[in-house]
């Protein structure tokens, strides 16, 4: 194979790897409110495996596109995958009713233990697996690619969604953590900046705060999986 033809297939195997893990992120938490009683997600038909229904514009198109060719637009290597999904609607009051906020807590965590489960599995499958060389088959070389993006991005998610950003997982899981301590001040301070979150999102991935809130993690993480 031609060097050119692996840099097609890291692509490739970067959105699949991509999909898989916020796709099922999504999914994860619409089954875990379903089974606190909470239908929504299944009546919108999001428990779907189908891509399509869960690609949100921002998300799933436009940051990872830029996260991974504007270093090379600026003449460095591509950059790393990251996205998320469209969210999975979900009654959280619902959820409350059935199970308390522990059963919301189980919600807001379920995308996350998705991806680090994922993620070490990925790690166990790629240390049995040999570092293919351009003379190995085209098979061999995208199913190794394929598991190393599997990997790096659900660990990337799985950190990133623990962050306290509103609207992010982390923020979600403090909320209710909050109301379940009767700690209501620090629920509605990250209800009222829920409007915000996007922008502190594109702030932290494109300014040096990825480096010690996404980057270092990660490596860290990484280290000790492999």
């Amino acid at each position: 194979m031609t060097m050119e033809s692996i840099d097609l297939l890291k692509i490739l195997t970067a959105v699949l790897a991509l999909m898989v893990a916020v796709v099922g992120h999504e999914i994860m938490h619409g089954w875990v409110a379903y089974k606190f009683g909470d239908n929504t997600a299944k009546n919108a038909g999001r428990l779907s495996i189908n891509p399509i229904i869960h690609i949100d514009l921002i998300g799933t198109i436009i940051v990872p596109a830029t996260m991974y060719f504007l270093p090379m637009l600026l003449g460095g290597e591509s950059g790393f995958l990251f996205g998320w999904a469209k969210p999975v609607p979900i009654n959280t009051a619902t959820v409350i009713k059935n199970a308390g906020y522990n059963g919301a807590m189980q919600v807001d965590l379920a995308g996350i233990v998705y991806n680090f489960t994922l993620g070490v599995i990925a790690s166990v499958i790629l240390v049995s697996m040999a570092q293919p060389t351009i003379n190995d088959g085209i098979g061999y070389i995208f199913l190794y690619l394929f598991v190393y993006q599997l990997l790096i991005i659900n660990i990337v998610l799985a950190v990133f969604n623990l962050l306290p950003i509103p609207q992010f997982d982390g923020a979600h899981f403090l909320m209710h953590l909050s109301l379940k301590h009767k700690m209501r001040s620090i629920a509605e301070f990250f209800y009222k900046n829920e409007k915000y979150g996007i922008i502190i999102v594109l702030v932290v991935l494109m300014t040096p705060l990825k480096d010690y809130l996404l980057i270092l993690p990660v490596q860290t993480i990484l280290q000790l999986l492999l």
